[in-house]
């Protein structure tokens, strides 16, 4: 017995990280250092346990989205260098004491920095730049490239570590044109970024998306993102879900006709012959999203499907086993190798990270090592 075993839980599979991980370490020259995304609670599977993982496999950066992430980690023995892409301008303090590395997307944030930084005495903390090359969301424009030079001559506080930007649609063949033509902007304003301050400092562009379809452009460091939880950009490559949500079957009721109904609203009907109803300890708090229910999605039950019957509720769900051979204590899988996090992302016309972000705290991260 291991402590989980009546719990809810998300299995994390080594193997199926590092199989992941050796993929894309395969598409990329020896010499390029890997990054990868650990933000949103490492895409939900857990960051200071996903973390660990890349750690001991052999990354060479992880990011975080905020400062409170990273500082997690740093807590938790994570000692790989950390860029914070969305670092802000309150926790300049804690990301210096932690040693984190803040993206910079303009002279507002730079500025806030330098002041810290000389408030304290320190000289070239390293700082990763970014450039807005067609995403509109965050990074320094073209024509604030003169100006970001400028200020950077003047203050010898940072010295940059790394120069970046963002693919917007480089899964998408259909978008092929515009994504060069973003690679095209950053490759410039990069080089003129370079050559203004007089030493190279690492590019790094791609996504996951970018290292499956853009190699060529790949530079001193690609940032693997979805990937590496097991999702691929090209429809004939099948990568490894690290992530299975697994539950125990809380109870088994036999329903007949006159029973009615299940769930809240009624929405649930037993069958003219009757029905064989499990409840599961998950809801739509654990991210199974409610239109998931009254039979949209179905969930593997020893081996069968199972289709939800009635609604979702907060912290249950009901299935429909009617000749599936189970009991009380049995395990559900609601998504892993069957069903896949991309069957249930397309019943919800959504994507596998919304819903693999969905997945709270409250479920146990529990890492599979063999």
């Amino acid at each position: 017995m291991t402590k989980y075993d009546d719990f809810s839980r998300l299995e994390l599979s080594l193997p199926a990280c590092r199989s992941n991980y050796r993929y894309f370490r395969s598409l990329l020259r020896p010499s390029t250092k890997l990054l990868v995304l650990v933000k949103a609670n490492a895409y939900g599977h857990g960051a200071v346990e996903f973390a660990s993982m890349m750690q001991a496999e052999g990354a060479d950066y992880l990011a975080v989205a905020l400062p409170v992430e990273g500082v997690e980690l740093r807590r938790n023995g994570i000692s790989l260098p950390i860029l914070v892409l969305t670092a802000g301008t309150d926790f300049f303090p804690e990301i210096i004491e932690n040693r984190l590395e803040p993206g910079i997307p303009n002279l507002y944030t730079l500025q806030a920095l330098c002041d810290e930084l000389a408030r304290q005495g320190i000289k070239d903390f390293p700082i990763h730049i970014k450039l807005d090359t067609g995403m509109h969301r965050l990074g320094f424009m073209t024509s604030e490239i003169p100006a970001l030079l400028e200020f950077l001559r003047q203050h010898s506080e940072v010295k940059v570590k790394s120069i970046y930007s963002h693919l917007a649609a480089a899964e998408d063949p259909a978008e092929d044109e515009f994504t060069r033509g973003q690679i095209s902007m950053y490759e410039a304003n990069a080089q003129a970024i370079t050559d203004g301050i007089g030493y190279r400092p690492m590019w790094h562009l791609l996504n996951s998306a970018g290292i499956e379809r853009f190699a060529e452009h790949q530079h001193d460091m690609v940032r693997l993102g979805i990937g590496i939880y097991g999702i691929s950009a090209l429809p004939s490559v099948h990568l490894s879900p690290v992530a299975s949500l697994k539950v125990k079957i809380l109870q088994i009721k036999k329903l007949r006709p006159e029973d009615g109904t299940i769930g809240y609203g009624r929405h649930g009907h037993v069958a003219p012959e009757g029905s064989v109803i499990a409840t599961i300890p998950v809801g739509y708090a654990d991210g199974i999203d409610r239109h998931l229910g009254c039979g949209a999605a179905s969930f593997s039950v020893n081996g069968h499907r199972a289709p939800t019957i009635g609604n979702i509720c907060m912290d249950m769900c009901m299935l429909d086993v009617t000749g599936i051979d189970c009991e009380a204590g049995d395990t559900v899988t609601i998504f892993g190798a069957d069903p896949t996090i991309s069957e249930l992302a397309g019943i919800l016309g959504t994507i596998p990270y919304e819903i693999l972000t969905s997945v709270p705290r409250r479920i146990e991260r529990v890492i599979i090592r063999k």
